[in-house]
């Protein structure tokens, strides 16, 4: 598939932070790496699209961490994440009715994304305040924020980010509590599947993609000492098997995992989340590549050449919901977008040339 009209700006050559440029070290040539095309034109095709861009929602959240993803992966930037974090001041979505609510932290993580690049205290200010206040909220009891599957990846990876770099204990503990009441009401040990909350009987796709991505990116930062972190290894392993198993022939997984006769067909946000976190596994040398190679690399076909258009259009992306529902070519979307260059950035690490 070619990609015409691709915007390529190198940053390795750009002379100062201080015009918004981000450095990549360790970008590949785009022009090697044949996952480079592909995350290029859909990221530069949804800056130029796409909707509601400005506010600092998990949606836009979602988006800009998979932007800066494929800045490290590619060398090359569109240049618009650090705006946005500036014009939204780095502050998180607000409500007094629900503080603690996980998906007004999800922009939170490319707050913290961007501080590997900018590390000035303002830009994570206000993540670290409201960490520390939920903190303090669980160590009086209050356990139970998480209540739907989509927290692990929109609230979990900031807490151990800042734990891990404030060297507080308390944050990584509030963090296991929470954790432990989502999974005793929502995670299925038998099946291996999350899911979306305690209303629901159904095995979301999406939800599952947000599960398994969320604790990837936990067990990134994780050091291998610490006492949390097999438990959430087990989780992530067996998660892994049951995915593995349920992969469509087409590479795609079905947005009712279960129910492949319910909105059947492909499911773009899902298949794009699970990919990026069985890439990170084999990447990882958690989970085995003879089994688990052959299945990423079907599903980031399925996404580059079925999902992807030639024009970066990423579609089959089920619009925001709480369960399965359809997607169709038409339909996509700023979370779709990023889980699509998160799991190129992983995918890239595995491929030749990149």
């Amino acid at each position: 598939m070619r990609f015409p009209g691709i915007r390529r700006i190198t940053l390795l050559a750009a002379a100062a932070l201080g015009a918004g440029l981000l450095t990549a070290p360790g970008a590949v040539a785009s022009e090697q790496c044949p996952v480079a095309a592909p995350m290029i034109a859909a990221g530069d095709h949804w800056v130029a699209n796409g909707t509601d861009l400005a506010a600092n929602s998990w949606q836009n959240g979602t988006f800009h961490v998979g932007n800066l993803a494929l800045v490290r992966t590619t060398g090359v930037s569109n240049h618009k994440t650090l705006p946005w974090a500036q014009d939204n001041k780095y502050l998180l979505q607000s409500d007094p009715k629900r503080p603690f609510f996980p998906d007004f932290q999800a922009a939170g993580e490319a707050y913290l994304d961007l501080y590997s690049f900018h590390p000035d205290a303002p830009v994570i200010a206000d993540v670290r305040k409201r960490i520390a206040d939920e903190v303090a909220s669980v160590e009086q009891g209050n356990t139970s924020y998480w209540k739907y599957v989509d927290a692990l990846n929109m609230a979990m990876p900031s807490l151990a980010r800042i734990g891990v770099m404030d060297g507080s204990e308390p944050t990584l503990a509030a963090m296991q509590k929470l954790f432990r009441s989502a999974e005793k009401t929502l995670f299925d040990d038998g099946l291996g599947l999350w899911r979306r909350d305690a209303g629901s009987d159904a095995y979301w796709s999406r939800g599952n993609g947000w599960a398994l991505a969320g604790l990837a990116k936990v067990l990134q930062v994780l050091p291998s000492d610490d006492p949390r972190r097999p438990e959430y290894l087990r989780v992530f392993k067996k998660m892994a098997n049951t995915l593995w198993f349920l992969q469509r022939r087409d590479g795609f997984w079905n947005t009712d995992l279960l129910r492949p006769w319910h909105h059947g067909g492909p499911e773009s946000s899902g298949t794009a989340l699970f990919t990026f976190g069985l890439a990170w596994g084999v990447n990882a040398g958690i989970l085995d590549a003879g089994k688990y190679r052959h299945t990423v690399d079907r599903a980031w076909k399925a996404l580059s050449t079925k999902a992807l258009r030639a024009d970066g259009f990423l579609g089959y992306v089920q619009p925001v919901a709480s369960g399965p529902g359809p997607a169709r070519a038409g339909d996509t979307g700023a979370h779709g977008v990023g889980a699509f260059l998160i799991a190129g950035q992983q995918v890239a690490r595995l491929t030749p040339g990149c």
